[in-house]
């Protein structure tokens, strides 16, 4: 690693020079195996490349005993660097999370519901970004439609057996009893129908996602911060290796896990002063929809702690185009714990409407799920958000956004009812 003196105007700051980077995505609530998030690097690299002019490659991964990985060569500004990326692997608890059935879901949308609405929630979320609230109550509205079409279809059921009777010779208790079942087995059977299309319909999907959040009212379940410490370890270790650059990407609600991991590591000593440069970029994150909730103590006194922490750069990027996100809003002052004398961190937008072309804003502005993924992919027209020039490019997360002003649309008020830190 080689350093070099820059004049930005103000007091002289040295900037590093990056060879080598060790990269760790945290990816959002997704039951898919992390292997898709090498193909889609490898598809959106090679489509940035072509339209930016750089050079960039993927080779067979790092090999990681407990995760999955590739490495990256590239030749960006001028300069080589090669760099490993690790997807920090928590799918197995979302498919875990994921296995209830159909009843069991129901009951799940009856108790998410009553947390945000009863805790006030919900109304101080929409007060913020109603995009990311709608798609919250996407899920219940779609299953809720879901019960009434199938309850519909089974009374229909029920009504053409009884009449079918009734038409050959009459009504007794045994025609009624026979009409109940053909109409609850239509009942079930559409309900089945309808469970598995989830894969277009999402409705499942986004209700086990919002559901595994609110359970705890906001706590992390005890499974999920097992593996928040394995994934702690994994970055320590990366820390203390001759990397240049460490850097953790977290993705939706991944983002949230990401603020937590390193506020445990640097809490913790973990953060050599002398060692890589560290760097926290979040993407798309829906961070208030734990941190608004009453027992999210936890995540709130990380949000606070990583605000003031000399220890690493923090990069907060979202788009208004962007449905699935709280987009351009604060995650630390609009959770109400902004401390005095806070740096982190710099939210800006990756404004969709001005780095994609007309004609692709056109293809994507109505595919809320592929927009919200944006972030990992190319840009026809970029501007100075470039995810491969960030993961694989010379400069450090804070060097290459050194002196970048914030977005001036951003939402910095605080807005949660509750900011208490501690549960005590």
């Amino acid at each position: 690693m080689s350093e070099a003196t820059t004049h930005t105007g103000g007091p002289e700051r040295r900037t590093r020079t990056v060879r080598g980077r060790r990269v760790f995505y945290i990816p959002g609530y997704d039951p898919f195996p992390p292997r898709r998030y090498r193909e889609l690097y490898r598809k959106e690299a090679a489509a940035q490349a072509a339209i930016s002019g750089y050079e960039i490659a993927l080779k067979p991964g790092i090999g990681a005993a407990d995760g999955f990985g590739w490495r990256v060569a590239a030749q960006i500004e001028d300069m080589p660097v090669e760099a490993e990326v690790e997807v920090l692997v928590w799918s197995d608890l979302v498919r875990g999370s994921m296995s209830a059935g159909i009843a069991a879901t129901f009951g799940m949308l009856a108790r998410t519901a009553w947390i945000y609405i009863s805790t006030g929630t919900l109304w101080r979320l929409m007060g913020m970004r109603k995009g990311p609230v709608i798609a919250a109550l996407y899920p219940v509205g779609m299953l809720l439609v879901q019960l009434a079409v199938a309850v519909l279809a089974g009374w229909i059921a029920t009504r053409a057996v009884i009449g079918a009777a009734a038409w050959f010779g009459g009504t007794h208790p045994a025609t009624t009893v026979a009409g109940l079942a053909a109409g609850l087995a239509v009942l079930a059977a559409l309900m089945r129908w309808f469970k598995a299309r989830d894969n277009r319909l999402f409705a499942y999907y986004l209700m086990h996602d919002y559901a595994y959040s609110a359970r705890l009212r906001g706590a992390n379940p005890p499974e999920l911060e097992t593996r928040l410490a394995e994934f702690g370890d994994r970055i320590a270790a990366a820390l203390a290796s001759g990397a240049d650059e460490v850097l953790v990407v977290g993705h939706s609600s991944g983002a949230h896990l990401a603020v937590s991991v390193l506020a445990d590591l640097i809490r913790a000593g973990r953060v050599p002063a002398n060692g890589p440069a560290l760097g926290l970029l979040t993407l798309g994150q829906v961070v208030p929809m734990v941190s608004f909730l009453p027992d999210a103590h936890r995540l709130r006194a990380d949000l606070a702690h990583l605000s003031s922490s000399d220890a690493l750069a923090w990069v907060d990027v979202s788009a208004p185009g962007d449905g699935c996100a709280f987009a351009l809003c604060d995650p630390v002052a609009v959770s109400g714990v902004e401390p005095a004398g806070r740096k982190w961190p710099l939210v800006f937008s990756a404004a969709f409407t001005q780095t994609l072309s007309d004609q692709r804003w056109a293809e994507l502005r109505w595919r809320f799920f592929r927009l919200h993924f944006q972030y990992l992919c190319a840009f026809d027209r970029p501007g100075d958000y470039d995810y491969f020039r960030i993961t694989a490019g010379p400069l450090t997360l804070g060097d290459r956004y050194a002196g970048r002003q914030p977005s001036k649309s951003r939402i910095d008020t605080a807005m949660s009812k509750y900011t208490s830190t501690s549960a005590a």
